[in-house]
């Protein structure tokens, strides 16, 4: 055995740039898998990951002090059941006024604010994600999902507090915390005596348990003490929901990545095995059996292959860290990471690959006699590289270093194939990447508030006392997930002509609106709509076109006010509950209130919620208590500041209104996009490193020929064409192929992806891809093959004209 291990640390020695070569395939495949395999893992299960971590609420249930006293809620907490609890928190529903740093004025915002006194406990385990927990009364810490920042200050009624700290709740528990003391003064006199209580059960994972549980804590309290509960569950399904999409294009680019690297990794140890089959023939001549010669070469392969595993895995984990980081925020999920089984199954997996790719050649070379091994490992047949010399010598007017390159392919028909198909799948990767980068744009520009709509105004909620301060009724906080507008009430505060024309005229005077709507919400239960609340969410839009709001339609058109018969948008949801298509009519049930409306177009409104879109005289017809719109939505014009506008129309309108701006929050379409652009340019360098190696090879074949080359005066130039003209055909001809191949991926991936987001897409969604850009992308090929030659193609080029002679 030490004889084997010495010939195969002898032959790593003699051949380090293929030792090289096949560590750094390894190294980027492993990485490349690692990371994708990763995303895929952590992106199925990510709220259950951090609610499992962060000790997350089954259940967060509001208690009415005034009707329970401390002993009855002391006793709530020790029901049936509970595994763990924690509160009771104070807990005030307020109309704040939130300055930012930078920005004139401030934005009257409702949030929900709770005393805690540290960010830990036995539930709901707060993650500081920016600054500390409060060490004083003035002072507050924010919900990521909260307006404001490090350093903004939040106004109610007297108390300016500070915000040193961003921290995330898993299931959303609450705006802002402050020290317990704090709320004492935040509430004052006008105080509504709620206080929090977040528990976890042992039995939680159905409805029917939660529902089971929830009347557990109802019992141990008088009756009306329960003002309001939250299962995790809604959480859990919203976080899924939005999750999901993305599974699809992670599938794809993972398995993408698997495919190159197997053609890489087969090819890269099949051209080492064959390079080294003279050597093979020697060893055997002075006594090596067949199995020790296998034995050998699978060291010679194993050896950089481990190393370059190893440190693949790390890679993946170092260029995972990043976005999970920023995904766990996107997501509101807490810390994410990359499993340890997949960090232990993924070099597994690379290797056994590896060292199944090197056994075979290895068997064949050593099944041959020393004779036939030394004789077969000098060159290649002359019948598959002299015929496409000769044929290619025809065209006189074509250099002949040109004409020597695009023949050499020929000599290697079996290798030349595996690098076509490796840069194919390269380059197609590239024009999947793109297409799919600049679709996820276009999504986010149609689905985002911020992008859409980002300013929303509205009245102050009826509350104990006007203006900033303590406010009945709550932020209406709802599941997570969603960047929509904060709404109040079931369809708003419907306002008032007075209040209409208050707001209108500001609008109007506030520089920077493109244009305005009014907006009336709804939420009703209709007849043969299956999701899992049992109603829609009704929106009207007033004062304008409805095509201000900035939806896309993926068919038909937008209803007209003045239709003789009604007329509605619906999304995609609301055609597969009800078995309905554009064109047909339905109607609309409110208990005595009938209307029948044509279906004329289907808006772009993914997720899990059924949208329906309307005039307000509809709306009005199927629900009578709606008698106005209960906000305005504004766009702006382009490059203003949606922070900046909300707080000049603030001053102007004054603090009977909120002012809510969404900046248009791009997070989770960085993360996305990010993820995109690592897979792609690390397929991308696998893809090159495979050509590095089919060129190396080559030369190494050829080295004696290149020398007789130059001495019959190849210049170095000479030499450089022609050794980049031998991958640059192949790579040209894949990246043809693989523009078509791309753009197949991509037109079937990106609808699983909105089909898992309950979702048909428009057809600006999918047709991303213009001419020009096809062309460019067709070239992608050629630039891969040609960089991953370069290093080789300039050594050749350089090397010495009687060195190259004596190779043999």
């Amino acid at each position: 055995m030490s004889a084997v291990f010495r010939a195969a640390r002898g032959g790593l020695g003699g051949r380090k740039l293929q030792a090289v070569v096949i560590g750094l395939v390894v190294l980027v495949a492993t990485a490349a898998s690692t990371l994708a395999l990763g995303m895929l893992t952590d992106a199925h299960s990510p709220f259950d990951h951090a609610f499992g971590s962060q000790n997350g609420a089954h259940v967060a249930v509001t208690v009415d002090t005034s009707v329970a006293s401390a002993a009855q809620i002391t006793a709530a907490t020790k029901v049936s059941g509970v595994t763990a609890v924690a509160g009771p928190f104070a807990t005030e529903d307020v109309v704040a006024q939130v300055s930012m740093p930078g920005i004139s004025g401030t934005i009257s915002n409702p949030m929900n604010f709770v005393g805690r006194s540290s960010p830990g406990g036995p539930v709901d385990d707060l993650t500081l994600q920016q600054g500390q927990w409060p060490t004083s009364d003035k002072q507050v810490v924010i919900s990521s999902n909260a307006p404001g920042q490090l350093g903004s200050t939040i106004t109610v009624g007297k108390q300016v507090l500070t915000v040193v700290g961003v921290a995330n709740s898993v299931t959303d528990t609450a705006d802002a915390w402050v020290l317990p003391a704090e709320m004492n003064a935040i509430a004052g006199s006008a105080s509504t005596g709620q206080a929090q209580l977040l528990y976890r059960f042992s039995s939680s994972a159905t409805s029917a348990d939660i529902g089971s549980d929830i009347n557990e804590v109802k019992a141990a309290l008088p009756s009306g003490a329960v003002q309001s509960t939250v299962s995790y569950l809604d959480y859990r399904t919203s976080e899924q929901s939005h999750v999901a999409p993305w599974v699809p294009f992670i599938i794809a680019f993972g398995v993408i990545a698997l495919v190159i690297s197997v053609l890489i990794v087969v090819n890269v140890v099949g051209g080492a095995v064959v390079a080294g089959t003279t050597r093979i023939g020697v060893l055997k001549s002075i006594g090596f059996t067949p199995l020790q010669v296998v034995a050998c070469y699978v060291l010679l392969i194993a050896v950089p292959a481990v190393t370059g595993a190893v440190v693949g895995v790390v890679c993946g984990n170092l260029l995972a860290a990043p976005l999970y980081q920023q995904n766990a925020q996107v997501y509101q999920v807490g810390v994410l990471g990359v499993p340890f089984w997949v960090d232990l199954a993924v070099p597994l997996a690379v290797l056994a690959l590896t060292v199944a790719a090197a056994i075979g050649p290895a068997l064949r070379a050593g099944a041959m006699s020393p004779v036939q091994a030394i004789a077969t490992g000098r060159a290649p047949k002359p019948k598959h590289g002299f015929f496409a010399q000769r044929l290619l010598a025809r065209l006189t007017g074509v250099p002949r270093a040109v004409t020597l390159g695009f023949a050499a392919p020929a000599a290697r028909p079996g290798r030349t194939f595996v690098t076509v198909v490796a840069v194919l799948f390269g380059a197609a990767a590239v024009t999947f990447g793109v297409g799919l980068a600049s679709s996820l744009n276009r999504v986010y520009h149609d689905l985002s508030d911020g992008a859409r709509l980002p300013v929303q105004v509205m009245t102050v909620p009826a509350g104990p006392q006007p203006g900033p301060g303590p406010v009945a009724g709550g932020p209406g906080k709802g599941a997570k997930g969603g960047n929509g507008p904060i709404k109040i009430g079931p369809g708003g505060q419907s306002m008032t002509a007075a209040q209409q024309h208050a707001i209108t005229t500001a609008i109007a005077a506030t520089p920077g609106t493109l244009h305005y709507l009014s907006e009336a919400d709804d939420n009703l239960s209709l007849p043969g709509l299956g999701n899992a609340n049992g109603g829609a969410r009704i929106t009207a839009y007033g004062d304008g076109d409805p095509s201000w709001s900035n939806l896309a339609l993926i068919s038909g058109s937008w209803y007209s006010p003045s239709a003789s018969v009604p007329e509605i948008d619906v999304n995609t949801l609301f055609l597969t509950d009800t078995s309905t298509a554009v064109g047909d009519t339905y109607t609309l049930v409110n208990g005595a209130h009938k209307v029948t409306a044509k279906i004329v177009g289907e808006v772009f409104a993914a997720g899990d919620e059924v949208n329906i879109y309307m005039s307000p005289a509809t709306l009005t017809a199927i629900d009578p208590t709606v008698t106005g719109p209960g906000s305005y939505a504004v766009s702006l014009k382009p490059g203003v500041n949606a922070n900046a506008y909300a707080s000049t129309l603030q001053n102007t309108i004054g603090g009977s209104y909120i002012v809510d701006s969404h900046n248009g929050s791009d997070k989770a379409f960085i993360a996305v996009i990010t993820l995109i652009a690592m897979l792609t340019l690390l397929i991308i360098a696998v893809a090159g490193l495979g050509v590095l190696n089919t060129v190396a090879l080559q030369i190494r074949e050829r080295a004696h020929d290149i020398g007789v080359f130059k001495a019959l005066g190849m210049t170095p130039r000479q030499t450089l064409t022609m050794v980049i003209c031998s991958v640059g055909i192949t790579g040209l001809l894949a990246g043809i192929i693989a523009v078509p191949a791309g753009i197949l991926l991509h037109h079937n991936v990106l609808p699983t992806m909105a089909h898992a987001a309950n979702s048909d897409l428009p057809a600006s969604v999918i047709s991303v891809y213009s001419v020009p850009e096809m062309v460019i992308l067709a070239l992608a090929g050629l630039v891969i093959a040609i960089v991953g030659a370069l290093v080789p193609a300039s050594w050749a080029a350089n090397s010495r004209t009687a060195t190259a002679l004596r190779t043999e």
